[in-house]
């Protein structure tokens, strides 16, 4: 097992065997972004970090080696506490901050952790700034400013994130429809600001999971294997929906009033539908993401545009065509007019407003959408042999709709049916995705595409 560093910053293991991310590292990883930040000239005097971090009992001591070595190079640090992701990015832009960090391994396992840097906007940092970055960090060349000040901020960040969340939805016509909601926070980040939004909202709250800890109540990812507890607990309450954060809070899954859990996929779809409702215009997804999107989209007038895979690739594409909502499969949602990150705060207002607005229920907006059959499969595949997969794969279909811009996706608009074939950055490994509205179809294209990835 090794560290692994990306645009995002590293995540590596932390406890029990093999650990990879120690306090040294994280010390070292804030020396050289605070060295980045001032030889590029992004740190005027008196400049600072915002810091935040999940729930993992593991990263405070990871924040204050992180804050000791930005500070050994000039930098302060201020520690806002257990904040979710979309949290500290609002935070960071509310201060004027220069920068960010987040001690978070999003939805690994309790024995994980990482260090998500982010920039004056809120954002990851770009690749070619990122491997800036790294090669301060690898080569150990860093200022040596000690900071002889330290620095404070008074904006409470939950109370911060949930208003603006609020300025953005019905309010009074939520309150008016009474909710009774689950919220399983999963030990995270998001437990404090996800009940404060939901009370706001009037909703009565049965709140899973809601104290910080490293030892998760389940695995963390919010997928349908590990929420037997939050769709019992729905049953059991008669709850409208259940709501699923991971432990940054930057993800969102949905259960149904029935205890049903309905997929990550739907997150977008119902979140975007409600966007249209009262701010028509554009919206934005990575090639991965399900077709319902586009169905919505064509209903209300307004189009799709595709990103790479990636957060950054998305929110690139959504501030270029100036889209007014974005997301990703994964039950990501970007809501634009509170901050171009991933939001699961944003995406439980904009489903209690779907909901109040048109007097529904979940299973009932489910209903509305043409429902599709998702196959996701990964493939052997020698990395130097990626490149002339993907290109086969082009080749045998093309004559279709193709987006090369990440691996090679191809669509059938009139047959509601696509592929997605896109090569791992870290494994010998293809990753084909097909979605279709037939299920012969979508096992039919799976087997054809297959023959030429492995």
């Amino acid at each position: 097992m090794t560290l692994i560093k990306s645009v995002s910053g590293v995540r590596g293991i932390v406890r029990g065997d093999g650990v990879t991310l120690t306090a040294d590292v994280a010390r070292d990883l804030g020396r050289a972004y605070a060295t980045y930040l001032k030889r590029a000239g992004l740190a005027a005097d008196g400049a600072f970090l915002v810091a935040g971090r999940d729930g993992r009992t593991t990263g405070q001591a990871l924040l204050d080696a992180f804050a000791s070595g930005a500070a050994a190079s000039g930098m302060a640090v201020v520690d806002i506490g257990v904040v979710t992701t979309p949290g500290v990015a609002m935070m960071v832009r509310a201060t004027g901050a220069t920068a960010g960090i987040v001690v978070t391994a999003s939805h690994n396992p309790g024995q994980w952790n990482g260090l998500k840097l982010m920039t004056a906007d809120g954002q990851a940092p770009e690749a070619a700034d990122a491997e800036k970055i790294f090669a301060v960090l690898d080569a150990g060349d860093f200022v040596d400013e000690p900071v002889t000040a330290a620095k404070s901020v008074d904006i409470d960040p939950h109370e911060h994130h949930v208003s603006t969340v609020l300025k953005n939805v019905d309010v009074a016509a939520i309150r008016a429809r009474g909710f009774n909601v689950v919220l399983d926070s999963i030990n995270g980040a998001g437990a404090t600001a996800g009940r404060m939004l939901l009370e706001r909202l009037g909703c009565s709250v049965t709140h899973l999971n809601a104290e910080p800890a490293d030892e998760f109540a389940h695995t963390p990812e919010p997928i349908v294997a590990n929420l037997g507890q939050l769709c019992d607990a729905v049953r059991e309450h008669g709850a409208d929906v259940g709501f699923a954060q991971d432990p940054d809070a930057d993800r969102l899954a949905l259960v149904d009033e029935h205890g049903t859990f309905i997929g990550e996929e739907y997150t977008l779809a119902l979140c975007a539908r409600r966007v249209f409702e009262t701010t028509p215009g554009s919206a934005a997804a990575n090639l991965s993401t399900s077709r319902m999107i586009d169905d919505i989209a064509a209903d209300c007038g307004c189009v799709v545009h595709r990103s790479a895979v990636g957060e950054a690739n998305l929110v690139e594409v959504m501030k270029r065509e100036g889209c007014v909502i974005g997301g990703e499969g994964n039950g990501g949602i970007i809501d634009p007019r509170v901050v171009h990150v991933r939001d699961s705060l944003a995406g439980m207002a904009l489903t209690l407003d779907l909901l109040a607005a048109n007097g529904s229920t979940v299973s009932g907006e489910v209903g509305r959408i043409t429902r599709y059959t998702m196959l996701k499969e990964k493939v052997t595949c020698d990395r130097d042999r990626i490149a002339a997969a993907v290109s086969a794969v082009r080749d045998r279909y093309a004559g279709e709709q193709i987006n090369d811009i990440d691996g090679v996706r191809v669509d059938w608009p009139d047959e509601k049916k696509w592929v997605h074939v896109r090569g791992s950055n870290t494994e010998p490994i293809m990753r084909i995705i097909v979605e279709a509205a037939d299920a012969g179809a979508g096992e039919s294209l799976m087997e054809d595409v297959k023959r030429f990835c492995g």
